[in-house]
């Protein structure tokens, strides 16, 4: 499956940013997908996963209530709807997506997990 990161970009603190997953060449069903972010000098980290079938949802602790993710089924696209944006939230981030199963409850924050990622879209917050 091939993703495509879009919606990033510049924006002061407090706003808002819809980040969208475009899959192509197949379809989500039966796949989990995942955001994660790298700043500059920082490692890859989890952001959150939602599993298509069934609809588990994960959120990483900094981001809970200020960040929903959510899948268009007819659109085969996966949303990162981002609100009262912090500087601390500038990033690459990075849609990606692996095959669901059991494993994926324990090891939804793993990137290395994750088998086809998109080419990251940039998110910058100005204070």
């Amino acid at each position: 499956v091939q993703l495509q990161a879009s919606g990033g970009g510049s924006v002061q603190a407090g706003g808002s940013l819809k980040l969208s997953c475009a899959a192509s060449g197949r379809t989500f069903d039966n796949y989990a997908v995942g955001w994660f972010r790298q700043a500059p000098g920082k490692e890859r980290e989890f952001v959150t996963a939602f599993a298509w079938s069934g609809g588990a949802t994960y959120y990483e602790d900094l981001v809970k209530g200020r960040f929903a993710i959510s899948g268009d089924n007819a659109k085969n696209t996966v949303y990162l709807q981002m609100s009262s944006l912090k500087p601390e939230d500038t990033a690459v981030y990075y849609c990606a997506a692996r095959s669901f199963g059991p494993t994926f409850f324990g090891t939804y924050y793993q990137p290395t997990r994750y088998n086809y990622w998109g080419q990251g879209t940039q998110v910058t917050v100005s204070s």
